[in-house]
């Protein structure tokens, strides 16, 4: 019986091991794998638009030999696909920063706000997420452009001239305005998870050894909440990176982003083989610091 209960005790710690990761290899490994050996192919006019280099995986050596790594070099030829990608970084991490500044306070005063008060607060913070994302972004070209309502209350105020309202709409500006807006909560939602477990009774010890309160932050309440602010920026800047939809209906002409161009290489030019390359690179520029950040934390912990 002690012997069977344990075997059935293993077993569902085997499943509920495997399970996880036969979830990855289904849905990331193998539709990686699928974009990564389109990344080697040739553009061809034809359905579907691409033909392999090799037909059997037969002998390392002749895998390797018959891989085409002219879209690589492509991408790092041509100016258009590298100012996307540092644009997109830049806009990203930009958005990132802006996104912590409006995100910290509210996770701290949801965190610090009565215990009958905070599911609301919590509620209103992933209240935007019952309505489509494409609704939400297209309320915003309704805000801001010319004729929109922010510059119509702007010049109802009289703070503008009706004549010359703001140009938001088809800037970079708008594009900030729509990552910060909809990826908010993803901020929020970390930080506030981190600061509610902080012991109130750390800031009374260091407002005992006469610390200030905003002493009493910097030294005690804002590095115990890094983890969270380290989560949250990595959940809002890994998907601005790829962002998609707000460029293309909030930003201009001048506003390239990896992701938009990524559309254009798939679906207006048909060049799949040249956008599993930029697919693949974007995904190794954003594992690359996530790895980085494993190793640093997983060190701290051990000289902790």
């Amino acid at each position: 019986m002690a012997r069977n209960r344990g075997r059935d005790a293993q077993m569902t710690r085997w499943v509920m091991i495997g399970l996880p990761y036969v979830w990855l290899l289904i849905f990331f490994l193998a539709p990686f794998a699928i974009v990564l050996k389109l990344s080697f192919s040739e553009m061809r006019i034809a359905q579907p638009p691409y033909g392999p280099t090799w037909d059997s995986w037969e002998g390392i050596a002749a895998y390797f030999s018959a891989l085409n790594f002219e879209n690589y070099a492509f991408i790092f030829e041509d100016p258009l696909y590298v100012n996307a990608y540092l644009n997109s970084l830049q806009i990203a991490a930009i958005s990132t920063v802006l996104t912590l500044a409006i995100g910290y306070p509210m996770a701290y005063a949801i965190a610090r706000a009565p215990a009958q008060w905070r599911g609301l607060l919590l509620m209103l913070v992933i209240l935007p997420f019952w309505t489509s994302f494409l609704i939400r972004v297209y309320a915003w070209i309704g805000i801001l452009k010319p004729e929109g309502l922010l510059n119509l209350a702007l010049a109802s105020l009289g703070v503008i001239d009706p004549e010359e309202p703001l140009r938001i709409y088809n800037t970079v500006i708008a594009v900030y305005i729509g990552i910060v807006y909809s990826y908010l909560p993803f901020m929020v939602l970390p930080l506030y998870a981190n600061l509610s477990k902080l012991d109130p009774a750390l800031l009374e010890a260091s407002a005992d050894l006469g610390a200030r309160p905003l002493k009493a932050f910097w030294r005690v309440t804002l590095p115990l909440s890094l983890p969270g602010v380290a989560a949250g920026c990595f959940l809002v800047f890994i998907p601005a990176v790829g962002e998609f939809v707000i460029p293309t209906l909030l930003g201009g002409a001048d506003t390239v982003m990896i992701g938009r161009t990524m559309y254009n290489e798939f679906f207006s030019n048909r060049d799949w083989p040249l956008a599993s390359a930029v697919a693949v690179l974007l995904l190794l520029v954003l594992i690359a610091p996530i790895v980085l950040f494993q190793r640093a934390a997983a060190q701290r912990e051990v000289g902790g």
